[in-house]
């Protein structure tokens, strides 16, 4: 069964939606806290029930991979939901969500190969730190990531629920969205949508090439890989950028709760690109050529001084 990509999809899945009951239903039953801190509860509760599935039944830190992507439109939609109503730019919220997340999560789905195979990083964890890394996997690959997608989604959540629940305003933006809905909103609409583009056309060129390059070592350098070594990571931090943009335009007064975006972005600078960067170094022929020849994320020529 470990062997089967199928079966492995099948019992992903069914973690996946016990993960959604017990998580909603943990949720519910904190019915006298603050909306903000149900949520945050409720989703570190759906992380630990992953890692449990992950270690007891599995073994395979990968469980949690889809967690990123599809705990977010889950999030938003139950709190649609639980507010009652939904406002233009929540519909712009949602939209953006769910394009990302479905988008996100197929891409996911295509790679996956089975349970017994796990995503490089963590077996990396696993050879130089054995004895800790159970800590490891909970507290850094999985915690650690719903953390900072927590963060991302509060100006989502203040899009959906009364803005007086974050002890600026008596406002809600529920109710002032109609008048308050300007252009400004339309363009973190755009950058969202338009970032989950971006991570879509990278990956379909990356399976592209995958799926004809006869050596290993080879590097891509067709379409926007060919001037960014990282415009799958450039699309996911500007998603959430494009969330925050939406908020701010309607509540400008909530600018602090940038930090998640912000978060966002520093981890991929300081944690993914320099994983990825140095593992490439080791495997790929030229690689110091197209470090050079390239940006970290923005598809755009260097432009050398003669």
């Amino acid at each position: 069964m470990r062997q089967s990509r199928s079966a492995g999809l099948f019992i992903i899945v069914m973690i996946y939606l016990i993960v959604i009951v017990i998580g909603i239903a943990v949720f519910l039953l904190l019915a006298n806290a603050h909306v903000l801190l149900r949520v945050l509860v409720a989703d570190v509760a759906a992380t630990v029930l992953v890692f449990i599935s992950s270690l007891i039944f599995f073994r395979n830190a990968s469980i949690y991979d889809p967690y990123w992507s599809v705990a977010p439109p889950v999030i938003f939609t139950a709190l649609v939901i639980y507010s009652g109503g939904i406002n233009f730019a929540g519909i712009f919220l949602l939209i953006a969500v769910w394009f990302w997340g479905v988008r996100l999560t197929a891409n996911w789905a295509y790679t996956f190969k089975n349970l017994a195979t796990q995503d490089w990083r963590y077996d990396n964890f696993k050879a130089k730190f054995p004895r800790a890394y159970q800590a490891i996997s909970f507290f850094g690959i999985m915690l650690f990531p719903t953390l900072i997608v927590y963060l991302c989604m509060l100006p989502g959540m203040a899009i959906i629920v009364d803005v007086s629940l974050f002890s600026v305003s008596s406002t809600s933006i529920a109710t002032a969205t109609s008048a308050s809905l300007n252009a400004i909103t339309l363009v973190g609409l755009v950058i969202s949508v338009g970032a989950a583009t971006l991570q879509m056309t990278a990956d379909f060129q990356m399976h592209r090439f995958r799926g004809r390059k006869t050596d290993n070592r080879q590097i891509i350098r067709d379409g926007l890989w060919k001037n960014s070594r990282h415009p799958n990571y450039l699309g996911e931090i500007l998603m959430w950028w494009g969330v925050y943009i939406m908020m701010l335009s309607i509540s400008p007064q909530l600018w602090f709760l940038g930090i998640g975006a912000l978060a966002n972005t520093l981890m991929f600078l300081t944690v993914s690109i320099p994983m990825a960067d140095k593992r490439n170094c080791s495997l790929r022929s030229d690689w110091d050529a197209y470090r050079d020849q390239t940006n970290r994320l923005i598809p755009i020529k260097i432009r050398k001084n003669d």
